[in-house]
């Protein structure tokens, strides 16, 4: 329940400052990634770029574990991992081989390999097509969140008593 919820209170979040809905273990990755590429403003390339370089992906082998910043990691949450960028910066990723982007939240530190610039999250790598790959060449740039709208409330279910 609270695994949920957490993931509720995240996409809320995702969607209120812009960034788009990662696919979800119910959903067809393509028909989120879809979604996603849509909802992500197109940037005219007249600014320059934070960083350009090989982005990978890292999936179900570190699903669960605890990340750089204290959450564990979802490979299906549009999450990133990046060498200095402070934790929680949104930055959004454009693969420069289709210019699909999406805008992720940093919350872990990579990556390890030598040359990569980004490690991305499994949900990331399907939205910007190249999980199939593994590796792809992106723009980053970093983004400001909008203005948080109005608080929400955690509501909670009603406990049945026996």
């Amino acid at each position: 329940m609270r695994k949920r919820t957490a993931q509720a209170l995240t996409l809320a979040l995702l969607v209120g400052l812009g960034a788009a809905q990662g696919p979800t273990r119910t959903g067809s990755a393509d028909q989120h990634a879809a979604a996603a590429t849509n909802k992500v403003s197109v940037q005219a390339h007249k600014t320059r770029p934070y960083q350009v370089g090989t982005a990978s992906w890292y999936g179900e082998y570190f699903e669960g574990r605890p990340t750089a910043s204290g959450e564990p990691y979802n490979m299906y949450d549009l999450t990133a991992a990046h060498p200095t960028l402070p934790l929680g910066t949104y930055v959004k990723v454009t693969n420069l081989r289709n210019r699909r982007a999406v805008v992720v939240r940093i919350n872990d530190r990579g990556p390890v390999v030598p040359g990569r610039i980004i490690d991305v999250s499994y949900s990331t790598a399907k939205v910007l097509k190249f999980d199939a790959q593994g590796i792809q060449r992106v723009r980053l740039d970093v983004v400001q969140p909008k203005k948080p709208g109005p608080t929400m409330a955690l509501l909670r279910e009603p406990v049945l008593e026996r």
